[in-house]
């Protein structure tokens, strides 16, 4: 083989390597839909997520003996009050089953969003093996971000506007990063 067949070789075994990258990378970046759930919330009704579809959701799960947890709820208070109107909800996912003591928690410190409580299916589901856990979720039911420990207000804060500002394609969606980072 001359010289000049090998460069061309050389070539196209490095343009077919591209391509197959390029398309995994691709797919690798979808979406992927929140899965469904249907729990009860603190007055006993139940809350499903697919109520929700056509808004940005935040999916917080959470437990009020955890630190971390009660640090974030503040934020969620103030997104929440930010956001309502542009379509935000958030929901709470709480760990403890006991719905007259979160209730309480809920008024002392000022809980203005849906509370619900967790069940080992919902929790198989989404993966969570440590809380706080934290989904957003866009406007078409699909996972955009997923946070395991604490972040801080302003993580949120530009998910929420970025799916605000992006759009509702999953094309420009993916333009902003992987749904999943830590």
């Amino acid at each position: 083989m001359n010289r000049i067949n090998k460069i061309k070789l050389i070539i196209i075994v490095g343009i077919a390597v591209m391509i197959f990258f390029l398309l995994t990378l691709r797919e690798s970046n979808k979406l992927k839909p929140a899965p469904s759930f249907a729990l009860k919330d603190l007055k006993g009704d139940v809350v499903r997520l697919s109520d929700f579809r056509g808004k940005i959701v935040i999916v917080d799960f959470w437990a009020p003996w955890c630190p971390p947890c009660r640090k974030e709820i503040p934020y969620f208070i103030d997104l929440y009050d930010k956001y309502k109107n542009r379509d935000l909800k958030v929901i709470g996912i709480s760990f403890d089953t006991n719905p007259e003591r979160i209730r309480a928690l809920a008024k002392i410190w000022g809980i203005n969003y849906i509370i619900v409580i967790a069940d080992s299916k919902v929790t198989e589901y989404y993966g969570v093996v440590s809380i706080p856990t934290t989904l957003v979720i866009n406007r078409k039911g699909e996972i955009y971000r997923r946070y395991v420990g604490y972040r801080d207000k302003a993580v949120f804060e530009k998910d929420i506007e970025n799916l605000l500002i992006l759009g509702l394609s999953s094309k420009e969606e993916n333009k902003a990063g992987s749904n999943f980072r830590n």
